[in-house]
């Protein structure tokens, strides 16, 4: 039984978040053999993993963005592309179509004598940019677009020529570029099934990012959106199954495409188990202590944070702000808030770098997390374990994590609204001087973790799945473990 995990721009190089929920799932079946199909830019990431890899992963594979097969070599720039028919309007419902025929698609770059660099500098993949030109673009240089629309697809294509490991089980963690190269180890091995889990909704977050990206002119935004979209479209219709991790995540994979009998809730779950005998507070302490387990990039809203404490620590000089997590992913994010906290002369701020969470967690006096976007923070769950409660941002499913769905355990925090520095302020000193309901609040997202959100329940449901897909594909599948 062998199951590959695909995954884009995350694990095993980045710390926490996708990263830590795809580590966590490989040890939760040490039964099982797992092969990592992992996506990153460029070859600057090759080998530099932050994780130590578990037993059971015995093989890693790097799919490249951007790679060397651009400039292509001697001999394959003297191969022209001979494309069929099919392939060509295979092609061009890749660039300009609705639909895609991806089945073609697939065997088309299945085939050995097909070159990236080639295709790209195609007779046919001009005369589809020209008639893609021609529709919309005419109001800008065609050399231009040219160029650019090779650029878009660089990318993609060099996804659809890898050759993904033969496994028994694919289980892409998005949809987009892991999703698509799920689908095409169908072509390739029929016999084998393929899980999608989205923990934010891919399509959505590519196009936040695009909309607000600086390097996407305006003109070509919407090319780079359409792509995303196809991307998911068919990822969403090769998948066996296809889970989220709460009810309005599978309603927008609905409203996306997904067909509703695909869909599974699979909750997020965590060791409760590693957060007894942490260290805690001292009782001689004088700070009240707020700590944020993030990864100091935009998406996470830092400088909202550090606004919104600057003005309760004036109000509450006894604050003090933790920033605990990594420094590398996002230097000049990360130069901009150590200007801001210079700026404000916010001494109570002290940014940690990476962390080993329980050696932290326990000390602080309550959580804070202002992403502007999210799926099932690991973080708010972790606080819980911790029995520490959390003031969050109305993103993902953090209402559902604070405030319950479906169990009378009460508030577990506080939800406010995204880049609302005044709420949040309020919120921070709202539980810095109620230390009685910060009590309360932890015990109540403690109840409500041990009730749904451990480890135990996650590993039930996807041995469950992962059993499922087994049988389709006539696997033998180890013998099933119960929730303790």
């Amino acid at each position: 039984m062998k199951i590959c995990i695909i995954a884009e721009g995350c694990y095993p190089y980045v710390i926490g978040g996708v990263s830590g929920w795809v580590h966590n799932m490989i040890n939760l079946f040490p039964d099982i053999e797992f092969y990592l199909v992992t996506i990153v830019a460029d070859r600057s990431f090759r080998g530099k993993f932050t994780y130590k890899l578990p037993k059971n992963l015995t093989k890693v594979f790097e799919i490249y963005l951007q790679d060397v097969e651009w400039t292509g070599n001697s001999k394959a720039k003297k191969n022209r592309v001979n494309l069929s028919k099919r392939e060509t309007l295979a092609l061009r419902s890749l660039i300009i179509g609705e639909d895609v025929d991806w089945v073609t698609v697939f065997r088309m770059f299945n085939r050995q004598d097909i070159s990236v660099n080639n295709l790209l500098m195609s007779p046919q993949f001009l005369e589809i940019t020209k008639e893609f030109y021609n529709m919309k673009y005419v109001d800008i240089t065609f050399s231009d677009f040219l160029w650019t629309l090779r650029s878009i697809y660089l990318p993609l294509f060099l996804v659809l020529k890898a050759v993904p490991p033969k496994a028994d089980i694919y289980h892409s963690v998005s949809t987009g570029y892991a999703g698509i190269v799920g689908c095409k180890a169908l072509s390739l091995y029929p016999d084998a099934r393929l899980l999608i889990s989205e923990h934010g909704i891919y399509t959505r977050e590519r196009e936040e990012e695009i909309i607000k990206a600086k390097w996407v002119q305006n003109i070509y935004k919407n090319i780079w959106i359409e792509q995303f979209r196809k991307l998911s479209k068919g990822a969403y219709y090769f998948a066996d199954l296809v889970t989220s991790l709460f009810e309005e995540a599978r309603s927008l994979q609905i409203d996306l495409g997904c067909p509703i009998s695909k869909t599974v809730i699979t909750p997020n779950g965590i060791d409760a188990e590693a957060f007894k005998n942490i260290p805690v507070k001292d009782p001689d302490d004088p700070y009240i202590n707020i700590g944020a387990i993030i990864r100091v990039t935009p998406i996470k809203d830092v400088k909202t944070m550090i606004n919104a404490f600057y003005f309760a620590y004036k109000k509450q000089p006894r604050l003090k702000l933790w920033i605990m997590g990594p420094l590398d992913e996002n230097p000049e994010y990360v130069e901009e808030c150590f200007e801001l906290v210079r700026m404000l002369k916010a001494d109570n701020i002290v940014f940690t770098g990476k962390i080993h969470t329980q050696d932290y967690i326990g000390k602080m006096d309550f959580m804070i997390l202002t992403s502007i976007s999210e799926g099932q923070p690991l973080s708010i769950l972790e606080g819980f374990a911790a029995k520490k409660p959390c003031i969050t941002t109305n993103v993902g499913n953090c209402y559902g994590l604070i405030y319950g769905e479906n169990d009378n355990f009460g508030d577990a925090g506080i939800v406010v609204p995204v880049m609302n520095i005044s709420e949040i302020s309020e919120a921070i000193l709202k539980l810095a001087n109620n230390p009685d309901l910060v009590k309360k609040m932890g015990e109540n997202g403690y109840k409500r973790l041990m009730y749904r959100y451990r480890n135990e329940h996650m590993e039930e449901t996807y041995r469950r799945i992962y059993k499922t897909l087994a049988h389709m594909s006539n696997v033998e599948f180890p013998e099933e473990k119960s929730v303790s």
